[in-house]
């Protein structure tokens, strides 16, 4: 998550304190819209951030920037809200044994294979992913493919570029990178781009886990839900797994994040191994 840096909230004065009740407000407001609780501790982070915005769309306060996001549900702004509360911590094949997993598994199944990643981020994961699915499916094109999704904006509109320096792909093996990503040259030393290969396996959309309105057409084989769900209560927890189990194919894998646990949050999914649960068979629900 990117904070900016500390700045009055108007020209002349210092930065005006969040009170009790604006912060209250606010993390009411972005659990609503994003399933996220905000903890106490966030609160000068809330302060610094929103109060910056509010200047620079000439609101007196930060109550009335949060006027300007009640009044107007459909607002382009909330994107800057929610993009303001989000952690975009990820790695090349951060947590590993879940793609050598996902490899073992993936050899077992048939064709087309469909696989989502809910917290794409800045792509490494999504990436990740489809670089181990076309090690096991070689040349399988569209029989193969990744959705990619994020409620953050920006960090999806930066995963589609696949553009990432030599310190970011560190992770990535280096056969790996040599199949499958190119060398920028020039100007763009120092940098690598990921080939149309991998990059025509992943489909990027900004999706909200919290909307109404789930992908019910798509059924999934296996779904990354890696570190998110830590930043939900039980009951948004237990409302998302639920859903989960209805695109999920029965046989299929939820991988989640290693301080994640649902075993009793959930009869739709079984655990597997370390952090992996599979979609059970039969018609259990959370």
């Amino acid at each position: 998550m990117t904070l900016l840096a500390p700045q009055s909230l108007f020209a002349t004065q210092a930065l005006a304190e969040v009170n009790q009740q604006d912060f209250d407000r606010v993390a009411r407001l972005l659990r609503a819209r994003s399933g996220i609780v905000l903890g106490g501790h966030k609160r000068e982070m809330a302060e610094r951030t929103l109060g910056l915005r509010a200047r620079r769309l000439n609101k007196r306060s930060i109550d009335e920037y949060l006027d300007l996001l009640e009044l107007q549900g459909d607002s382009p702004e909330w994107d800057y809200f929610v993009n303001a509360f989000t952690i975009n911590h990820t790695a090349f094949f951060r947590e590993a044994h879940h793609f050598d997993t996902l490899a073992e598994w993936a050899r077992g199944r048939k064709l087309p294979l469909s696989v989502w990643c809910c917290a794409a981020s800045t792509g490494e994961e999504p990436y990740s992913i489809a670089m181990t699915l076309q090690d096991v499916f070689p040349g399988s094109g569209s029989q193969v493919s990744v959705w990619a999704s994020d409620i953050d904006t920006r960090a999806i509109e930066q995963a589609k570029k696949g553009v990432y320096s030599l310190e970011r792909v560190k992770p990535v093996p280096e056969d790996r990178l040599r199949k499958y990503f190119h060398r920028g040259t020039g100007s763009q030393a120092g940098m690598v781009r990921v080939k149309p290969v991998i990059r025509d396996m992943v489909q990027f959309g900004v999706f909200n886990l919290m909307s109404s309105a789930w992908p019910a057409d798509r059924k999934l084989d296996a779904v990354f839900c890696r570190n998110i769900m830590i930043y939900f209560d039980k009951e948004t927890q237990t409302q998302v797994l639920a859903r989960l189990a209805t695109v999920v194919r029965p046989g299929g894998l939820l991988f989640v994040g290693h301080s994640e646990n649902f075993t009793y949050l959930t009869k739709a999914f079984r655990l597997q191994g370390q952090t992996v649960y599979v979609r059970a068979r039969g018609d259990k629900r959370p």
